[in-house]
């Protein structure tokens, strides 16, 4: 019996990469990158991963309240991404109402697919992602998570995988193994130590990754460890000699928690409405594409020349495999 595949994607995070190097304007002359980018390039990523269901999950009005609470400044300092291209159509206002009528029209074109979309206010779509990856429904299935943030790493396992757009890179757990000895199910503990800086979260100091296993090579190994483990090794080390790394550590406990909290995925800062509505969502959902509609949209919006045929083909697929099961 084959195996289902499930894409799950970082919708912003692809929304945004197509939004700055996309040049595609309407036949009115309006930016229309993000919008027409965003489906071709699901077009593209359905073509090679051929999966049987896809759900779009977005970052919630005002991002994730529960660690603004923990950071007063989490994510401050972030630069609005601007188009990555020479020639300027709008003024710097026009051009934020752009994205954002982009944004929105975005989620109104899904509403005709056969997808699923998710979007909870105070909520990021890294804890939704992170949900779905484990959640029993898709026990069974192979997951493809799109997006290039990094954060996504320690959800790997012999059935999730990272599709990265930008680095044209598919990452699984070997790969995450070789590249940094560090295991999924201890990686947010590595990435504490070293801190996110587009996250405005600083790490303990003199920490990266490779520092990171070359000090704790017990993270390499399956079995996840905790804060303690860390902090025990660390005193254990300084007994017999005076690291810097490890004084960083010990003397850096409260950024080392603080970071720890915020960035692992292994318990998603979802309250239950968030959960009960996912599980009832993928549960019952009913699948239905208007293709007419959709078309009408792309004309509307000025996309010119319409070659979405292979995503039409995998609509109308999921259509068909709806009637069938």
């Amino acid at each position: 019996m084959k195996t289902k595949r499930l894409l799950i994607i970082d919708q912003l995070n692809l929304f945004f990469r197509s939004y700055i190097v996309d040049p595609s304007l309407s036949t009115n002359g309006q930016p229309i990158g993000g919008l027409k980018g965003v489906i071709k390039s699901l077009q593209k990523i359905i073509r090679e991963t051929k999966p049987d269901q896809v759900v779009i999950c977005w970052d919630g009005p005002g991002g994730s309240s529960k660690r603004k609470i923990m950071s007063k400044g989490y994510k401050d300092g972030r630069k609005p991404p601007r188009l990555n291209r020479g020639a300027r159509v709008l003024t710097e206002s026009e051009e934020k109402t752009n994205k954002t009528w982009q944004l929105q029209r975005l989620t109104e074109y899904f509403n005709e697919m056969p997808l699923i979309q998710f979007m909870f206010s105070g909520v990021e779509a890294d804890d939704v992602i992170a949900y779905l990856a484990r959640h029993k429904y898709y026990e069974d299935w192979q997951k493809v998570i799109v997006s290039s943030d990094k954060d996504f790493y320690q959800l790997l396992d012999e059935k999730t995988v990272i599709y990265r757009p930008v680095q044209k890179q598919v990452l699984n757990m070997n790969n995450l193994l070789k590249d940094f000895n560090i295991h999924p199910n201890n990686f947010a503990i590595a990435r504490a130590m070293v801190g996110d800086k587009s996250d405005n979260l600083e790490g303990v100091g003199g920490i990266g990754l490779a520092t990171a296993y070359k000090r704790f090579p017990f993270l390499s190994e399956a079995k996840p460890s905790t804060l303690t483990d860390i902090l025990e090794h660390c005193k254990i080390q300084l007994k017999e000699r005076k690291l810097k790394a490890y004084e960083n550590v010990v003397d850096n406990s409260d950024i080392l928690k603080r970071n720890y909290k915020m960035m692992q995925l292994y318990a998603p800062m979802l309250d239950i409405t968030a959960k009960k509505v996912i599980h009832e969502t993928i549960e019952n959902v009913t699948f239905a594409f208007n293709k007419t509609e959709t078309i009408k949209m792309m004309t509307q919006d000025g996309f010119g020349e319409i070659n979405f045929h292979e995503l039409f083909a995998f609509f109308n697929k999921i259509i068909v495999d709806q009637r069938t099961n």
